[in-house]
């Protein structure tokens, strides 16, 4: 039986760039529903193939004119990165009919080697999109109930459509295949990996560091592997979309910034999957708890930026006296600071690095927010605001224009 179709808050600015577009491309990672979403809203007037299918794959890296003759545009090609060489002759076709808007509708996997040559082919002709995994949001619809222990549950299966929509699935095993598959076919595609056991050890480690400074020559002592390694291992789970780096935000205002950037997971059943976190009553416990909960937040944020087809903005904040923020968003202009605790307190010395920053960039930010698991909306001095998380999860902090 068919699971249900879920509304995905990036439809809105799909639809209206594929009426102004001539193609556009939905990237991001392996099962986050890309050829779902295009399928549900364009399929009935378009043809669907897809590149993984070694036929047509052979066809369009060999014969690209004839796959062209043997299917006509308006086109859904999905898993383009299998057959980048019909990139070129997408260009082509699109140049011979500029004005005809929405001829090429395509999915990929594999973001940085594959962007890059979409870059070189279609440069201005092309709206580019990233699609995760479900949000929070996106699967209770804006109407989150207050629920501590529902949430601990979404924490743990993460936002996986198959996950999130199939009742009764181990999750064990489904990540366990999931990251097979994904050792498989996008790491040795990517970067050829002598060994994947060691790629496997050093994604546990980055589960245990997730939401912390990273130092990449002790991951490289404790893994037995060259720090440029450990770099390129990192670049491969950020072009197949598994995690985010958060770099530092520095604007020279007098005060030395720590320079390490963060990881962050953007999905928290993986996460979990990868640090051992295999039951409801797990979830927020021990000394990771803290950043699994500002994971939660990150991913809903970035998912904010994603749906409106925006590039995420968002750094961390920390200086050499030790006030922190954890994460500040750039958007229009402004600065919005967000500090996540998993506490219901709210009192001066958690506040602390938010209250210094807003003294040092008053003029950028209107508000400043601390998100913790409080039930109401206070408000903590001139321009912080304690946020229940709840209610952050049910009304985005990024404005939505009408489209």
């Amino acid at each position: 039986m068919p699971h249900s179709y879920i509304t995905r808050d990036i439809e809105g600015i799909v639809k209206t760039s594929a009426r102004q577009f001539p193609a556009l491309i939905i990237t991001g990672p392996r099962q986050s529903g890309k050829t779902t979403l295009l399928k549900h809203l364009f399929l009935k007037d378009y043809t669907y193939v897809a590149m993984d299918a070694p036929a047509l794959r052979l066809m369009a890296r060999e014969e690209p004119d004839m796959f062209f003759q043997n299917h006509k545009p308006p086109l859904i090609i999905d898993e383009i990165q299998y057959a980048p060489e019909l990139l070129s002759h997408i260009k082509i076709m699109i140049d011979k009919k500029r004005s005809l808007a929405g001829q090429f509708l395509l999915t990929g996997s594999q973001v940085f080697p594959l962007m890059a040559k979409v870059s070189e082919s279609l440069a201005g002709r092309i709206a580019v999109f990233n699609l995760l995994s479900f949000s929070l949001r996106e699967q209770f619809g804006s109407s989150m109930p207050n629920n501590i222990q529902l949430l601990k549950e979404k924490v743990l299966k993460g936002g996986f459509p198959e996950v999130s929509l199939k009742k009764g699935i181990n999750l064990e095993v489904w990540f366990s295949s999931y990251l097979q598959t994904y050792l498989e076919r996008d790491v040795r595609q990517l970067r050829q990996i002598g060994d994947l056991g060691d790629f496997q050890r050093f994604l546990q480690l980055l589960a245990a560091f997730n939401g912390q400074a990273i130092n990449l020559s002790n991951f490289s002592r404790d893994l037995g592997v060259a720090v440029n390694t450990i770099k390129a291992w990192i670049s491969i789970l950020e072009a197949s979309g598994q995690i985010i780096t958060i770099k530092p935000f520095y604007m020279n205002k007098g005060k030395r910034i720590i320079k390490s950037p963060k990881v962050y997971f953007l999905d928290t059943g993986l996460l979990c999957y990868l640090s051992g976190i295999v039951s409801v009553p797990q979830v927020f416990k021990g000394p990771l708890s803290g950043q699994l909960l500002e994971t939660i937040v990150l991913c809903e944020i970035i998912r904010d930026f994603h749906s409106l087809g925006k590039i995420p903005r968002i750094f961390w904040w920390r200086t050499s006296y030790g006030e922190e923020v954890d994460f500040i968003i750039e958007d229009k202009g402004k600065l919005i600071p967000i500090e996540v605790k998993l506490s219901a307190k709210a009192d001066t010395k958690i506040i602390k690095g938010l209250s210094s920053f807003c003294a040092l960039f008053s003029d950028k930010i209107d508000t400043a927010y601390l998100v913790n698991l409080a039930s109401e909306k206070l408000i903590l001095g001139k321009q912080i605001v304690s946020m229940p998380f709840f209610e952050l999860i049910n009304k985005p902090l990024l404005s939505r224009p009408t489209l």
